[in-house]
C-alpha cells in the first residue's frame, strides 16, 4: 500500500493555512458593533450604545474630531442589556459637549481578537464654520465647593484668541479646535450672592463674552424642632446651618412631611402628629431631619398680652391677659423683668394660670418698665415669649434725712455740709433745705433757708454767740411736695482741734484702706472725713459714716486724682461735738514733683553752697523721699550727691578750680526725679584765702632765711672754707712791687681811623687795622702832598689815654721787624685801669679780608685790650680835607682787632689778672678796661663779638664774684 509523503515545506504552508482559516472564522463571529449616540449637554455626559453581538467586551475611543487628537480609549467591559438587546455606556467630558465635534468608534473584542472598528459616529461640536458667533461656555452652571471646572471660548470666525479671565485674573488655556480654547478653574471657592464672572476677550479686546459660575454647598439644616403654643397645633422650626452661597432661585427649599417646598424655615400644623421630617434640597443635593416628641412636653407660652399697673409709693402690682383660654388650666412659671436707670433685675412668680403679680421693695418717684413671660411649670421646655415692655412710675413721699457735717476754720468760722440728695432719696423734687442753728435748753433759734441745689451752709459767729450755752447743734431739714424729712443734726465743734501726726495712707485697688482702735466713746459710729491736703479753709469736704464696732473702712471715690496728697480724719460720732481720734495721708498716684526754688549759690572759697527753698504742698505730688545735685555739661548730667534726708535744703560742693558752673537740684518721689531747678555760678579767685596764701608763703620764707642766715652765723668758719678758702697771693713775672700811684691821664698825640669798605668781605664782621701813623702838625695841614680821595671814608680822630709815664719795657724783646719796635715805642704800660697805646692808625677792615692778606703780619699786631677784641677808642669823625692822606695802601692787620668789631662806651668792666694777660697767645697784657680821651666810660667789645669772649665774660663773671668776696677781708 503507497505512503503519503509530506515534505516539510508543504506542512508549514499547510499550518499557515489552517491558522487563516480558523482567524477569519473568528472574526466572522464577532460582530462590528453599530452604534448611536445621545447627549446630556448640561451634565456634560454623552451616552453611547450599540448593538454588538454577543461579545461583552468592547475598545471605545473618542477623538477630537477636528484635530484628530484622542480624548479617551480604554477597553470596557459592557453587558447586554436583555430588556433592549443594545450596549449601553456613559461618558463624561471634563469639557464642555459643545466645545468641539467628538468622533467615537467602538470594535468588539474576544481576548486577542477583535472584530472591525465601527462607522464613525461624529457629535456635532458648536465650532462648526456654520456657527460664526462668539460662545461660551457653560453658562450658569452650579457647582460644589472645592470642585473643578472647565470653560471653554469659541472665538467668532475671523478673530483671533485672546484670553480667558477669572475676575481680574488671566487663566492658563488649552487648544482644542481651530476655533475653540479651553481653560480650567480648579479647587473653587464659594462665590458672592452674583456668581463669578468666566470673560473671554479676543486679540485685540474689541469683543468679549463670558458665563457666571455659582459655587456653593448642598443644604445642612439644624435645630429642627417641633411644639406647640395653644395646647393643640404644632409648630416646627429649624435654622439653615451652614450658608448654601446659592441666592434667589438656587437657593433651599424645604418640605416637612411631604408639605409643599417653601423659602422658609418655619411651618405650622393644625393638629399635633408627634413625628415630623425635615427635607431641604438645592441644585447640589438635600439633606433630611426627624423629630418626634408629646404634647405636654412641648408646651411654649405665647407672650403675655395688655399689661396694666396699681402704682404706690414702695411697691406696684402689675397685671396681663392671655391669648388662648386653654392656659386658665395650666401651671406656670413666669418671669418679671424689671428695669430702672438702666439697671434689670429679674423677679419668678409661680400659680396656675397666673395673670398678676406686685412688685414690691420700689422706690418713690421712680420710672420702671417692665417685660412678662412665662413657662409651664410641669415638663418644662422653654421660656415663652417676652410681652412688650410696659411702663409705670411710683408715687412720691417725704425725702430722707440728709448726711450731715460740718467742716471748722482755725479762726471758730466754718460750714454746715450735707449731701444733696439722691433721685432715690428724695422720693420727690426737693423745693427747698432748712438750717437752724439751736442750743439745749434755750428757746433762741436762728433758721435759714437754702436752694434745692445748695449744700453749705456758712456758721455765723454772731449768731452762735447769741447762744449763751457753750453746745451748739445745726439741724438741716429737706422738703419736697410730700412734706418734710426727718432732721439732721450735728453738734459743732466751737474748739479748735489740734493736728496729730498723720500716717500713711496706701491707694489699693481703687481706695484707701483705713484702720483703726475702737473707741468706746463712739457710739454712733465713726465718721471719715478727707479732703485736699493743701486746702486750709473752707475746703470741699468729702465724708462716710461707719457704723459702729467697725474698725476700717475703704474710702473710695470718683473725686480722686492723682498727683494730689489727701488728708484723711477719724472722728468719733456721739451726742457730743466729734472728737478727732486719728489722721492719715496719701495719694491715689505719686507723680514726680514740680520744679523747686533754687536760691541764689554762694561761693565759699573753692567750695559753692547751693540753696533751695521747701517745695509746697501742691507741687510736690508724692512724698518726697529726697534730693539728687547735678552738675550739668551741656546735655550731660553728673551726680554729686544724692541727698536721702527729706529736709535738706543745701548743698556744698567742694574743692572745685576756677570756672564757670552749672548744676541741678532735683527731688524725687517714687515716680521718679521732678524736673528739677537750675543754677549757674562763676568760680572766682577767693581774695581773703589768697591773701592769707600769700602772707603765709611770706612768712614761711622768712623764717626760712633766719633760720638759714642763724645756721651761717654759727657755721661761719665752715661756710668760709667750704665756699671761700684763702686765695695765695698771686706770682707774677716782672716788677709789681713798686706803689701804685694815681693816674696822670695827659692827652698825647691822636691817631687817625680809616674806615675801609671792602665788597668782598662781609660786612657784618669788621675788625681794626693797624695804619702807620704820621707826624701831624699842630696847624692841622695835611698828611701828605698828595690829593685826598673823595671816595675814602671819612677819617676818625682819637686820644690815646696816658695812664702812667714811667718807662714801659718792651712787651715783645724778640721781634724782628722794624714796625714792632715802632709800635713798643709808643706802648705805655697800664696798671689795673691803664691801657697800653700804639703808636699806629687803626682802620676799619672786614675780619675775612684781613685774615688773608695780612696773616705774615700777626707777630706785629698790637694787644688793644685784655678781651679777644682789644681796646676800642671813641671815635670822633673829622671832616675831610685836602691835607689829609692814607699813611700808607697796605696797613699791618692785628689779629685780634681783626676779631674784634667797633667800640662802645661801657659802664661795667672787669679785671684781667696779669696771669692771664700773659697767658694769652701774644696778646699785650691789660688791665681793666681802657677809657677814651672824650668819655668816662669804660670801653668794652660788644655783644656782636665771637664766642670766645662771651666765654671769657662768663670766666670774669667768676672772678668778679671771687674778687667781691676777696674785698671783704680785713
Amino acid at each position: 500500500m503507497p505512503h503519503l509523503s509530506i515534505s516539510p515545506s508543504c506542512s508549514s504552508i499547510w499550518l499557515i493555512c489552517i491558522l487563516l482559516t480558523i482567524h477569519a472564522h473568528a472574526k466572522d463571529a464577532l460582530t462590528v458593533p453599530q452604534v448611536r449616540l445621545s447627549a446630556d449637554w448640561d451634565t456634560q455626559q454623552l451616552t453611547i450604545s450599540w448593538q454588538g453581538g454577543a461579545a461583552t467586551t468592547f475598545d471605545l475611543m473618542i477623538l477630537r474630531t477636528e484635530l484628530n487628537e484622542t480624548v479617551f480609549y480604554e477597553t470596557v467591559n459592557v453587558p447586554l442589556n436583555q430588556a433592549s438587546g443594545q450596549h449601553q455606556w456613559t461618558w463624561t467630558s471634563v469639557e464642555p459637549l459643545e466645545c468641539t465635534s467628538l468622533s467615537i468608534k467602538i470594535r468588539s473584542r474576544d481576548g486577542q481578537t477583535t472584530s472591525e472598528w465601527s462607522n464613525t459616529q461624529i457629535l456635532q461640536g458648536n465650532d462648526l464654520p456654520s456657527k460664526e458667533k462668539f460662545q461660551f461656555y457653560p453658562q450658569d452652571r452650579i457647582v460644589p465647593v472645592g470642585t473643578n471646572t472647565t470653560f471653554c471660548c469659541i472665538v467668532e470666525e475671523g478673530k483671533v484668541f485672546g484670553s480667558i479671565l477669572l475676575g481680574h485674573t488671566v487663566i492658563n488655556t488649552r487648544r482644542l479646535s481651530r476655533r475653540s480654547y479651553a481653560a480650567t478653574i480648579v479647587n473653587q471657592g464659594p462665590s458672592s450672592r452674583t456668581g463669578t464672572n468666566v470673560i473671554c476677550y479676543d486679540d485685540p479686546k474689541t469683543k468679549l463674552t463670558g458665563a457666571v459660575v455659582f459655587v456653593g454647598y448642598p443644604p445642612l439644616p439644624t435645630d429642627f424642632v417641633c411644639e406647640t403654643q395653644d395646647l393643640t397645633s404644632a409648630v416646627c422650626q429649624w435654622n439653615e446651618g451652614r450658608d448654601s452661597h446659592l441666592y434667589g432661585k438656587r437657593q433651599t427649599y424645604y418640605s416637612v412631611n411631604k408639605s409643599p417646598q417653601q423659602k422658609r424655615r418655619e411651618i405650622s400644623f393644625n393638629r399635633w402628629d408627634g413625628n415630623w421630617t425635615l427635607v431641604a434640597v438645592n441644585h447640589l443635593g438635600q439633606y433630611t431631619l426627624t423629630d418626634f416628641a408629646e404634647l405636654g412636653h412641648r408646651v411654649h407660652p405665647v407672650a403675655p398680652a395688655n399689661l396694666t399697673s396699681v402704682n404706690r409709693a414702695w411697691n406696684a402690682t402689675v397685671a396681663w391677659q392671655w391669648k388662648f383660654d386653654s392656659y386658665s388650666s395650666l401651671a406656670l412659671d413666669c418671669q418679671v423683668e424689671l428695669t430702672s436707670n438702666g439697671q434689670k433685675t429679674k423677679r419668678t412668680f409661680s400659680g396656675v394660670g397666673l395673670r398678676s403679680v406686685v412688685l414690691s421693695d420700689l422706690h418713690p418717684d421712680e420710672d420702671y418698665s417692665v417685660q412678662v413671660r412665662c413657662g409651664a411649670q410641669e415638663n418644662f421646655w422653654k421660656w415663652g415669649n417676652w410681652s412688650k415692655p410696659f411702663s409705670f412710675k411710683t408715687s412720691t413721699t417725704v425725702p430722707d434725712a440728709p448726711d450731715v457735717w460740718v467742716w471748722m476754720n482755725r479762726d471758730n468760722t466754718g460750714q454746715v455740709l450735707w449731701k444733696l440728695l439722691t433721685h432715690r432719696q428724695n422720693h420727690g423734687q426737693i423745693t427747698a433745705y432748712e438750717v437752724t442753728f439751736w442750743s439745749p435748753g434755750e428757746t433762741l433759734q436762728h433758721t435759714d433757708v437754702f436752694s434745692p441745689d445748695t449744700s453749705v451752709a456758712p456758721i455765723n459767729l454772731t449768731k452762735i454767740a447769741a447762744f449763751k450755752s457753750g453746745k451748739v447743734i445745726a439741724t438741716v431739714i429737706a422738703k419736697n411736695n410730700a412734706g418734710a424729712s426727718q432732721p439732721a443734726n450735728i453738734p459743732l465743734r466751737l474748739t479748735d482741734v489740734e493736728p496729730l501726726t498723720a500716717s500713711r495712707a496706701v491707694y489699693v485697688d481703687g481706695g484707701f484702706p483705713l484702720f483703726w482702735q475702737s473707741d468706746v466713746n463712739a457710739t454712733c459710729g465713726y465718721v471719715v472725713e478727707w479732703h485736699d491736703a493743701s486746702c486750709m479753709s473752707d475746703c470741699p469736704v468729702e465724708w462716710i459714716k461707719v457704723a459702729a464696732g467697725n474698725t476700717n473702712v475703704s474710702v473710695e471715690s470718683a473725686n480722686f486724682q492723682p498727683g494730689v496728697r489727701y488728708t484723711f480724719s477719724l472722728y468719733s460720732c456721739s451726742m457730743e461735738p466729734p472728737e478727732l481720734l486719728q489722721r492719715w495721708q496719701g495719694y491715689m498716684q505719686e507723680l514726680i514733683p514740680s520744679s523747686l526754688a533754687l536760691l541764689p549759690t554762694r561761693q565759699q572759697g573753692s567750695n559753692i553752697l547751693l540753696t533751695w527753698g521747701e517745695i509746697p504742698l501742691v507741687n510736690r505730688r508724692g512724698f518726697i523721699l529726697g534730693f539728687n545735685v547735678y552738675m550739668s555739661n551741656g546735655s550731660q548730667f553728673t551726680l554729686l550727691a544724692n541727698l536721702s534726708d527729706r529736709g535738706a535744703r543745701n548743698y556744698t560742693v567742694k574743692g572745685l578750680p576756677e570756672g564757670s558752673y552749672k548744676f541741678t537740684v532735683k527731688a524725687y518721689t517714687v515716680a521718679g526725679e521732678g524736673t528739677g531747678a537750675p543754677a549757674s555760678i562763676t568760680l572766682e579767685p577767693y581774695t581773703d584765702w589768697l591773701i592769707l596764701e600769700i602772707l603765709t608763703s611770706l612768712g614761711i620764707t622768712a623764717l626760712f632765711l633766719v633760720i638759714v642766715t642763724f645756721i651761717c652765723y654759727k657755721k661761719r668758719k665752715w661756710v668760709k672754707k667750704a665756699f671761700y678758702p684763702d686765695i695765695p697771693e698771686p706770682k707774677l713775672p716782672g716788677d709789681w712791687s713798686r706803689t701804685q700811684g694815681p693816674l696822670d691821664v695827659k692827652p698825647s698825640s691822636h691817631s687817625v681811623v680809616h674806615i675801609v669798605e671792602r665788597p668782598e668781605l662781609d660786612s657784618s664782621k669788621e675788625m681794626l687795622v693797624v695804619i702807620p701813623e704820621e707826624d701831624e702838625d699842630e696847624e692841622g695841614q695835611g698828611i701828605g702832598d698828595e690829593p685826598v680821595d673823595t671816595d675814602e671814608p671819612a677819617s676818625l680822630r682819637y686820644y690815646n689815654q696816658v695812664v702812667d709815664e714811667r718807662p714801659i719795657r718792651p712787651r715783645f724783646p724778640d721781634s724782628s721787624a722794624s714796625s714792632a719796635s715802632s709800635l713798643d715805642s709808643a706802648r705805655t704800660d697800664v696798671t689795673y685801669t691803664g691801657i697800653q697805646t700804639s703808636g699806629s692808625s687803626l682802620v676799619w677792615l672786614d675780619s675775612q679780608g684781613s685774615s688773608e692778606d695780612q696773616q705774615p703780619q700777626a707777630e706785629l699786631s698790637v694787644n688793644c685790650g685784655g678781651g679777644g677784641g682789644g681796646y676800642r677808642p671813641q671815635m670822633q669823625p673829622r671832616a675831610p680835607s685836602e691835607d689829609m692822606g692814607l699813611a700808607s695802601p697796605e696797613p699791618f692787620l692785628e689779629p685780634q682787632a681783626a676779631i674784634a668789631g667797633g667800640y662802645k662806651p661801657q659802664s661795667s668792666w672787669h679785671f684781667d689778672s696779669p696771669v692771664e694777660a700773659g697767658e694769652s697767645a701774644g696778646r699785650a697784657p691789660s688791665l681793666g678796661s681802657p677809657t677814651s680821651v672824650a668819655s668816662t666810660e669804660f670801653l668794652l667789645p660788644g655783644g656782636e663779638e665771637h664766642a670766645e669772649e662771651k666765654q671769657q665774660l662768663s670766666s670774669s663773671a667768676a672772678t668778679w664774684f671771687t674778687n667781691l668776696l676777696s674785698s671783704t677781708k680785713p
